[in-house]
Order: structure tokens, then C-alpha cells, then sequence
């Protein structure tokens, strides 16, 4: 049973590094070549769907990983386990303080609403994206060491 809850939590957590690896470093720069508002507008859509699934994908990886280190605690690989656990706690926190507020603003914007330095918003999120980006590959290498 352990090994299933193992395996299945690396999945999950394999997964949603993919699709945060893949707006970082796909998406969003196709938006960002997209002429006129486009990208702007694919950005609001992007961010109110993903917004949606995300949070349930960030807590559901991280109750997986106390779970698996809970379940797991006499075995070999629990503290990279419990790091990985700390690096999605980092995660989700950096997510709550810095990303979601900007999120929350931007995915409402329309050409006519959006503020004057909304590229600049749009661009402190990448940033502060990229960093949760890497935290979350990070914690997705530590799990996959605790496999072996």
C-alpha cells in the first residue's frame, strides 16, 4: 500500500510540475507574442481556469506528501520526503502571498478595465512563478529520490 501512495504522489506531484513548467515556459510566452490584446485576454482565461484547479492540485500534492511521510516514517528516503513536504508548504505559501493576489486581479482584466501597469503585474508574476516553478521541481526531485 505505501509503494501505491508513493508512486501515485510523485505522479500527481510530476504532473502539476508539468502543466506550472509548461505556462512558465510555453504559454505564456506564446501570449506574450500574441499581437494586440490577445495575450493579455488568453493570460485573464488562463488565470481564471487554472486558478480554479490549481489550489485543489497544490494541497491535495502536499497532504499527499505528509501522508506518504507519515505512512512512510521508518522507511528509507523520509527525510527527502519531509523536504519535499517543506519545499510544497514553501509552495503553497509563496502562492498565497505573492502569485493568487496578482492572479485574482489580472484574471478579471479586459482591454477596457486592466490598469495602466498591467504588464508589469503580468511580469512580477512570471517572476515570482518562475522561483515557485523551480521550488516545486525541487520538491518533485526529492520525492523521486525517496523512490529509490
Amino acid at each position: 500500500m505505501l509503494n501505491a501512495l508513493e508512486v501515485f504522489t510523485t505522479v500527481v506531484v510530476g504532473l502539476m510540475v508539468g502543466v506550472e513548467f509548461s505556462v512558465a515556459f510555453v504559454i505564456n510566452p506564446i501570449f506574450n507574442a500574441l499581437p494586440e490584446d490577445s495575450g493579455q485576454l488568453g493570460r485573464a482565461h488562463g488565470g481564471r481556469m487554472l486558478g480554479a484547479v490549481m489550489p485543489v492540485w497544490y494541497i491535495g500534492s502536499l497532504v499527499l506528501a505528509a501522508v506518504w511521510a507519515i505512512a512512510g516514517w521508518h522507511h528509507h528516503g523520509t527525510g527527502l520526503v519531509v523536504t519535499a513536504a517543506a519545499l510544497l508548504i514553501l509552495s503553497v505559501i509563496m502562492s498565497l502571498l505573492l502569485l493568487v493576489p496578482i492572479n485574482n486581479r489580472s484574471k478579471t482584466w479586459t482591454p477596457e478595465n486592466r490598469p495602466e501597469d498591467w504588464k508589469e503585474q503580468a511580469n512580477r508574476w512570471d517572476r515570482w512563478h518562475y522561483v515557485r516553478v523551480a521550488v516545486i521541481i525541487a520538491a518533485f526531485t526529492l520525492l523521486v529520490a525517496a523512490l529509490a
